[in-house]
């Protein structure tokens, strides 16, 4: 967290407490309904209390779109359901004893959850369909980092590329790490900080207006209220630089979206979060995400070094410049040749991927 919203959260009295790296080596649990006589807690003002590090590392494993052979499907059947608790658990017990700096990701799936899809409206579980003018917005940029480019500058990178933003969404879908936040109340405020790239959000809770429609935001202008034990969130004067997708990658979304989010605690460990994104000008329809975010004990947040002007992009854009400079030489020589694939074959991790002939060979742009 940088220092200036350190200072902003000390201010509230909302110091965080220090991150540690610690294995989750629990058991996996099956997600049951919460039991009848557990509450809801209260904060000392009277707020029903969704405090604590929280994880999307829950559903791991759980398609956005819900896959075709699951049509018509909103959970798994028992017989699904035990063979998703045995991947889950496999998934775990593989990241405890991996080695490498991906050691551990994954570890956090301790309980795991039967819906079929993330997307739980419309009810079969896929995006809507893009409007005409959201099609015509689609750009290389939208992929960034793990598209071909070209790259010719900054703006052909995502904000996540470049340390700046995953957006709301993408701070919240789950990836390969960094898929905690911290939710911290005082009266009148709920502060909602992400693990990856850091962002933090106060949502004011006292009735304000939203700021002038002129004003706008990464991650929008938001405004909270309580409808019985659920936090409701409505966000507004956002820009039209982020996406609805892993890591805020995707299709950028207009800056008229809308985003209502709902926040409800169904059990000690369990954070019932629903977002319904409204974006007239990119989808046909709105259509809702539902992540049961989880709080193993044990978890906490790590640092995230991460900054804009980071060495990736100087690396990419050279090594871009490099190639254009090597194509120039080579046709002096005669050699016509097509510009070498930026992926190369290889996936985030620089690991071949399947069924490609990574490095050198692999296909050109």
């Amino acid at each position: 967290m940088s220092n200036r919203w350190f200072a902003a959260l000390a201010a509230l009295g909302l110091v965080a407490a220090p991150a540690a790296g610690q294995a989750q080596t629990a058991a996996a649990k099956t997600a049951k309904p919460a039991a009848k006589t557990w509450t809801v807690p209260k904060t000392p003002w009277g707020d029903p209390d969704i405090q604590g590090v929280w994880t999307s590392d829950s559903v791991r494993g759980i398609p956005t779109q819900r896959p075709a052979e699951l049509a018509g499907k909103a959970e798994l059947t028992e017989e699904e359901f035990k063979a998703k608790v045995e991947r889950d658990t496999k998934t775990r017990t593989t990241a405890e004893n991996a080695e490498g700096a991906f050691r551990n990701d994954g570890a956090w799936l301790v309980k795991s959850f039967r819906q079929t899809s993330l997307i739980t409206d419309p009810a079969d579980g896929r995006f809507p369909p893009l409007t005409a003018d959201a099609q015509k917005r689609a750009a290389p940029r939208d992929r960034g980092s793990f598209g071909e480019g070209p790259f010719e500058g900054p703006e052909a990178f995502t904000l996540y590329d470049r340390c700046i933003t995953r957006g709301i969404v993408g701070s919240i879908l789950p990836v390969v790490y960094g898929n905690g936040n911290r939710i911290l109340q005082t009266p009148g405020q709920v502060v909602i900080s992400y693990e990856m790239v850091h962002d933090t959000r106060v949502i004011p809770l006292d009735g304000r207006p939203h700021i002038g429609s002129k004003i706008r935001q990464y991650l929008g202008d938001s405004r909270g209220h309580w409808e019985g034990n659920t936090l409701v969130v409505e966000t507004t004067n956002l820009t039209d630089q982020t996406s609805i997708g892993a890591n805020g990658n995707g299709l950028r979304h207009s800056a008229d979206m809308k985003i209502v989010e709902r926040f409800t605690r169904t059990e000690a460990d369990v954070l019932k979060y629903d977002v319904t994104v409204d974006d007239p000008k990119t989808y046909t329809r709105p259509f809702t995400i539902s992540i049961p975010l989880i709080s193993p004990a044990g978890f906490q947040l790590l640092p995230y070094e991460c900054h804009e002007g980071n060495y990736m992009l100087a690396a990419v854009l050279g090594g871009e410049r490099a190639e254009d400079r090597a194509l120039e030489e080579d046709a002096k020589k005669g050699i016509i040749r097509p510009r070498k694939g930026v992926q190369q074959g290889l996936d985030a991790g620089a690991r071949p991927i399947p069924a490609t002939e990574g490095g050198e060979g692999a296909p050109a742009r």
